[in-house]
């Protein structure tokens, strides 16, 4: 495989590292003497580029270089824009390629095309040699496609789940614990000051380390989607907190995807290219219980999107300039199909996910005490910084 051309492009969700993995790769790339496109948007940027438009390709696609990358690591959020497009489910296809044959499928929602084939095409006429891909568990299913179509690929983790298998760390997750920890510990005053029960929710659809990490460094109650708590229990340590701080004031943050025995999150909005419904703000649900059962205020805060926001922290700026330089290497030794992570503590090479597997989860036999809804923080030594293997 004789390398002249690297393509770079980011999915899914943003989250703070991502333009210090691409200023990695850049950097490292033209080191090696290779050439930098990215690609925009996203798998949109090679589902939907249309050749013979210069606006259509000015749109979908950005040259890179030192100039153009010297101080994109100071923001967050991608230059390079993203998308949740998912080329095997697409719901309608461009309008350049309207009318043309392309393998589809009935759902409950209509047709579903796949464009893998026009994918393969429009890496071939973008003379892209090797593609780099940066996203989560559903950007990566993707690259899990190509990667069985013989595309060279590399893919990097992002993603402040931190759920993607075969790796210990993802971009995004330590600015999205620091972020959050931070919202929390000045949010405490104003609770504090007005003796209620504040509630935090956090991202975390289908595992819970966003929410068990603040958790640990915030030494408050934690729900998680891994572990259904028990309602009155819950309340009842919330309120023992409560009581025993002489502020007269408690805290808990749950995870988007938590659940208590016998409650059933909603869902609302259309699905998204990967089958994803928004979720009902659990910590609305949780607090109006808190308010039924105890007659006690509580404040609520949906931090979310605010995890994901400004400049990365300085792990995430170091794993994502390393991983970016890590995903060169592997192209230069012609090494492709594999994943960049962290394993056992240590930077490495890995396969990329199967799909099929879903999101990594916590493990909560020794990461959740079951019993205090919290943390567990026993019996750590000899685990990576993480405390968690992959």
């Amino acid at each position: 495989m004789t390398v002249k051309r690297i393509g770079v492009l980011t999915g899914g969700g943003d989250v703070p590292g991502l333009n210090s993995a691409i200023k990695g790769i850049v950097e490292a790339g033209i080191i090696e003497g290779y050439e930098i496109l990215g690609v925009c948007r996203g798998w949109e940027g090679l589902t939907h580029i249309n050749f013979e438009d210069p606006a259509s390709v000015a749109r979908y696609t950005m040259p890179l270089d030192r100039h153009n990358t010297r101080t994109i690591d100071r923001s967050g959020g991608t230059i390079l824009h993203t998308s949740r497009t998912n080329p095997i489910k697409m719901k309608s296809l461009p309008a350049h390629l309207q009318g043309r044959d392309f393998p589809k499928k009935e759902s409950s929602k209509g047709v579903l095309y796949d464009l893998t084939r026009q994918v393969l095409k429009n890496i071939e006429t973008l003379r892209i040699d090797c593609l780099i891909t940066i996203g989560g568990d559903d950007t990566l299913s993707f690259s899990s496609v190509l990667k069985n179509e013989d595309v060279p690929i590399i893919a990097i983790p992002k993603t402040m789940d931190n759920d993607v298998r075969n790796t210990e760390y993802c971009l995004g997750f330590s600015t999205a614990i620091t972020r959050a920890v931070d919202a929390i510990q000045r949010q405490r005053s104003t609770v504090a000051s007005h003796e209620r029960i504040g509630i935090f929710r956090v991202f975390g659809r289908d595992a819970g380390y966003t929410s068990l990490y603040t958790a640990m460094v915030t030494a408050i109650r934690c729900g998680i989607p891994e572990f259904t708590f028990n309602l009155e229990k819950m309340i009842d340590l919330i309120m023992e907190d409560k009581r025993h701080n002489s502020s007269r004031y408690s805290l808990v943050v749950l995870s988007e995807g938590s659940k208590w025995e016998g409650y059933s999150l909603g869902e609302y909005g259309e699905p998204d290219a990967y089958g994803h419904r928004k979720k009902r703000n659990v910590g609305e649900d949780f607090g109006a219980e808190i308010r039924e059962r105890t007659g006690e205020e509580t404040v609520i805060s949906d931090l979310t999107y605010e995890l994901r926001s400004g400049e990365a922290d300085f792990i995430d700026k170091m794993a994502a300039t390393t991983f970016g330089n890590m995903a060169v290497e592997c192209i230069r030794d012609r090494r492709t199909g594999l994943m960049t992570a962290v394993l056992n503590g240590c930077y490495a090479m890995v396969e990329i996910p199967d799909p099929q597997m879903g999101p990594r989860h916590i493990d909560v036999f020794t990461m959740f005490d079951t019993e205090r809804y919290r943390p567990s923080y026993s019996n750590k030594a000899g685990l990576p910084l993480f405390l968690t293997r992959a």
